[in-house]
């Protein structure tokens, strides 16, 4: 095995030079920070030394026709693999791939220097940078993630929640962050309130608001199977029991079996008057013979939200001002692609706020994270039930943290 020490200012410009010297087989075997340089212990420099090793005579790629060969006799790579030697790791992936991987694993691995030995100046800040960008750099080319134990772990529970590629990268990076800066508060329960803390400061740049400040006409939109009408009541029904107001109902849903007779069932119960509209002038009729109550909530049909002449003939026959709230609904089971594309087809019109549904119907949570994110819109409710005027509650960032973390639904 040839062996070799290299010094540099930074670990990416070490490894710069150990793939330059020893091509991209060569793996790193340890690093230290040493003192370079000055006068009598003065104005000393201090950079990377890397001691990095390859073995010059890899073994060949095994051929599929000597594979089995290979299982009946001893090789020398099965003798080598009984050895613990930094050489016998070198030949058990000759590829440059394998090689690469390995090298970011030893640099992932690294433990933090003391803090006697770091500069003031940010020299561990670097030293975190340059592991991150190793990480980032190659992350791509391997099938395994490179993260320390404890960290994968977690990366792997925001992934199977759903969260986006994106989003875990963000929340990866603060967990680094703290791994290599908290060297002696790595217990799983740490490294758990830490992701949950990155989750939370994630989600602080979402406009999560208050529903005190209501305007007249609340008007839901979304694709079919949402549970429009559903949410709708449920908001009208706290506007009653629990405000006091005075509540009509506009329906544009003409196009679905029993729409009116769901929604007329609902106003009857809150003793609303209901009002249909299949066009623009029935919808200003509707809000002329409404004009009495305190709020007026509007159903929409919930069609194929792929067909742009849907949302055309929502903006043709809804009227959307400075006195309509405008929420569109998602349910929490659906796919984040096609998340995406109701955004995508509905952003067309004034979308104020959304409204998730159906947390009750799934156990991930990561494509509202992505939603709310992509958006940028604010938050305004969160339901998991068909119990009416209950099984909704205000959205909130530690709601969704919760929801996240396996923690009880409310």
């Amino acid at each position: 095995m040839k062996v070799k020490k290299f010094v540099a200012p930074s670990m990416n410009e070490a490894m710069k030079m150990v793939r330059a010297e020893l091509g991209r087989d060569a793996v790193i075997l340890h690093s230290k920070v040493v003192q370079t340089g000055g006068f009598f212990g003065l104005f000393a420099k201090k950079k990377i030394e890397v001691l990095a090793g390859v073995d010059p005579d890899p073994l060949p790629l095994r051929q599929p026709d000597a594979a089995a060969s290979l299982t009946r006799q001893p090789s020398a790579a099965a003798s080598l693999t009984r050895q613990p030697s930094a050489a016998a790791s070198l030949t058990r992936q000759p590829s440059a791939a394998a090689s690469l991987t390995r090298q970011l694993s030893a640099a992932a691995s690294f433990a933090p220097l003391p803090a006697a030995e770091r500069e003031e100046d940010g020299s561990l800040a670097r030293e975190i940078e340059e592991v991150k960008a190793l990480i980032r750099q190659f992350n791509a080319r391997s099938s395994s993630l490179l993260y320390p134990p404890p960290l994968a772990e977690a990366e792997r529970r925001l992934v199977r929640q759903g969260m986006a590629d994106v989003y875990v990268r963000q929340v990866m990076d603060r967990l680094l962050e703290r791994w290599y800066a908290d060297k002696d508060g790595r217990s799983p329960a740490a490294v758990s309130a830490w992701t949950k803390e990155a989750v939370r400061d994630l989600l602080s740049t979402l406009p999560f608001v208050k529903t005190a400040e209501q305007k007249k006409y609340m008007i839901l939109l979304g694709p079919t199977g949402v549970g429009k009408t559903t949410t709708l009541a449920k908001m009208a029904g706290r506007a009653v029991l629990e405000q006091g107001k005075k509540v009509g109902f506009i329906t544009a849903d003409t196009y679905r079996i029993a729409a009116i007779d769901q929604l007329k069932t609902y106003a009857d119960i809150l003793h609303a008057p209901l009002e249909v509209c299949y066009n623009a002038d029935d919808f200003r009729t509707a809000k002329r013979k409404l004009a009495g109550c305190d709020l007026v909530f509007v159903d929409t049909a919930g069609r194929n939200f792929r067909n742009p002449q849907y949302v055309d003939e929502l903006q043709q026959t809804l009227e959307f001002d400075s006195e309509t709230e405008t929420f569109l609904v998602f349910a929490a089971t659906g796919k984040y692609d096609d998340m995406k594309t109701i955004y995508n087809h509905f952003s067309r019109l004034p979308i104020d706020r959304l409204i998730v549904t159906k947390l009750d119907e799934t156990d991930s949570f990561g494509t509202i994270v992505n939603v709310l994110l992509d958006s940028r819109l604010a938050a305004a409710y969160f339901t998991n039930g068909q119990n009416v005027p209950d099984d909704m509650v205000e959205a909130s960032t530690d709601r969704l943290v919760h929801l996240l973390f396996g923690a009880e639904r409310w």
